[in-house]
């Protein structure tokens, strides 16, 4: 395997899909993963609200960020995982990208590549 065989799949979900996704990753056996906390927009509506007699418009939603280096599996099925897990059918559902890695560097062993994955 070379160093071009290191993919990144990065998936933006609903938060309440997070434990599901996590299950589902484990499952594939990919279960290191980055989660951070976003908000974004996309296709999912804007919502309006009131708060002391001010209407204002939420256009930005709270997502989740799940991050996923992979090179002993693959990148497909990481992303058919997050994505059977995280679909509820619903506008907001999320994305999934898929990306190249050139290079990777653990710190602890100062391993590189496909072994520091």
């Amino acid at each position: 395997m070379t160093d071009s065989d290191i993919e990144m799949v990065v998936a933006i979900i609903r938060p309440d899909r997070l434990t599901d996704v996590k299950r589902a990753l484990a499952t594939v056996g990919a279960p290191s993963l980055t989660v951070t906390d976003v908000s974004g927009r996309g296709s999912q509506p804007a919502k309006k609200s009131q708060w002391r007699g001010e209407e204002y418009v939420v256009d930005l939603h709270q997502k989740v960020k799940v991050e996923c280096v992979v090179a002993d599996i693959p990148a497909e099925d990481v992303v058919e995982a997050i994505a059977d897990a995280a679909h509820t059918g619903e506008k907001g559902d999320g994305k999934i990208f898929v990306l190249p890695v050139s290079e990777a560097y653990q710190v602890r062993t100062g391993k590189t590549g496909v072994d520091a994955v």
